[in-house]
């Protein structure tokens, strides 16, 4: 009964305030997580009055699995953008400024913090600086689609962003584990080569070898289907049963064998998309079932964030310099990188602004970073900083890099006195 109410709250909430923020021309993925953080613990929600907003963190994580189901599918439908046709021309692209944009982003934060290490010692650590520079390189693929999505936005920009975006989770998590593993060592004192190198090797390779498996499986079963609701009813299924796969872990020795959801998710569009005759129809489809759940999931995400992270200067003083280098990080590595491999002026530009926003990935390595004990809490409020301040800039600051260039096309008149009429003679009626 709270539960059903907490996601029926949750909706209304994100829906209401779309409403209210339309004269001011937002994305709606703002106008979500803005719902979010008013119903949350830290707002509305901590005057303890149900059926106001979640009264408790234990009441928003009683919703992590719709958190969990929703970035199934984002990565479901950003695999859907790896069509080998599509690739052949933008693929070297991709992979060039997705490096590229990721190593510099931690590049800049690494030496940023490890200059405050050295005239504050006392407040942060090397371990901590090196921990914050790789979290740098995780983007938020979730913001970044429903804004392509609200807009419809297509061109040469939207193009290469959704598959840097994907690959961007994968050097994230090479430069994490790397990074990490030295950290770790530097607190304990234990150097552990299979955690630095192997673990994270081995959990891209079993997520891209168990996503492809799952594609294939589903497009060999979508042929016995001729209905397109069950085709519909069977991908949804595969994106339950690959993300839950996912979850699962195994100890071999010393070696750790786990899985990253959102790259074993990708990989089964990215296969399903390339093998199936049918699978542009079937993902349509599936776009618009999923809607109201990326809606949910975006709630969530607002309710999730900690306000009383703001109390802290020290937290406020490195959240802002950790926000600012990131950002010239990936703008100056989108940029050069592009220019480079010869992209037009517009992508050239306006690239790199649409790769700030951050969430998801970001919150699961603050998460393991809590493994470095106390030094890991000042990491985990800087980032909780950072996404706090990039989820409500950054889907802003994407919608106008891709209308700047040209990726998002505004309402024509004739649509819009289309849409005048309809309403017209339905007050009518």
């Amino acid at each position: 009964m709270s539960t059903l109410l907490s996601v029926s709250i949750a909706m209304l909430a994100g829906l209401m305030m779309t409403r209210a923020f339309k004269p001011f021309k937002l994305p709606s993925v703002t106008a979500y997580l803005i719902a979010g953080v008013l119903i949350g613990p830290f707002c509305l929600g901590a005057a303890g009055i149900k059926g106001i907003g979640f009264v408790s963190e234990e009441d928003v994580s009683q919703l992590t699995l719709i958190s969990e189901v929703a970035l199934g599918f984002i990565a479901f439908s950003i695999g859907n953008e790896f069509r080998l046709k599509d690739l052949k021309s933008t693929g070297m692209q991709a992979t060039i400024i997705g490096i590229v944009q990721a190593l510099t982003a931690a590049f800049l934060v690494d030496i940023a913090l490890l200059a405050v290490h050295f005239m504050m010692p006392d407040r942060l650590t090397i371990p901590q600086a090196i921990t914050l520079g790789a979290i740098a390189t995780a983007t938020a693929p979730a913001a970044t689609l429903m804004v392509v999505r609200q807009y419809k936005a297509k061109g040469p920009v939207v193009n290469l962003l959704l598959p840097i975006v994907a690959l961007d989770d994968a050097v994230g998590l090479i430069v994490f584990a790397v990074s990490f593993g030295i950290a770790r060592t530097m607190v304990s004192g234990n150097l552990d080569l299979i955690a630095i190198i192997f673990n994270p090797l081995i959990e891209i390779v079993a997520s891209l070898g168990l996503g492809a498996l799952m594609g294939w499986i589903l497009t060999q079963i979508e042929k016995l289907f001729n209905s397109g609701t069950n085709r519909l009813n069977m991908s949804i299924t595969f994106v339950f049963l690959t993300a839950s796969l996912a979850m699962a872990k195994f100890q071999v020795g010393p070696v750790t064998i786990g899985f990253s959801s959102l790259l074993t998710c990708m990989m089964l569009g990215a296969v399903f998309c390339n093998l199936c005759p049918l699978s542009e129809d079937v993902m349509e489809r599936t776009d618009k079932w999923t809607s109201p759940l990326f809606a949910l999931f975006f709630v969530i995400s607002g309710a999730e964030l900690e306000l009383s992270v703001f109390s802290d200067k020290i937290v406020v003083f490195m959240g802002i310099l950790y926000i600012l280098t990131r950002s010239v990080g990936k703008y100056l590595g989108a940029f050069a990188s592009s220019k480079a491999t010869g992209c037009s002026d517009n992508i050239v530009k306006y690239l790199g602004i649409t790769l700030l926003p951050q969430a998801g990935v970001a919150l699961g390595m603050c998460t393991t970073a809590m493994q470095l004990g106390e030094q890991g809490r000042l990491i985990r409020n800087i980032t909780l900083f950072a996404i706090l301040v990039y989820e409500l800039i950054g889907p802003m600051m994407t919608k106008w890099a891709l209308t700047k260039a040209g990726d998002i096309q505004p309402m024509s008149e004739e649509v819009k006195n289309r849409r005048q009429r309809k309403l017209a003679e339905q007050q009518k009626q």
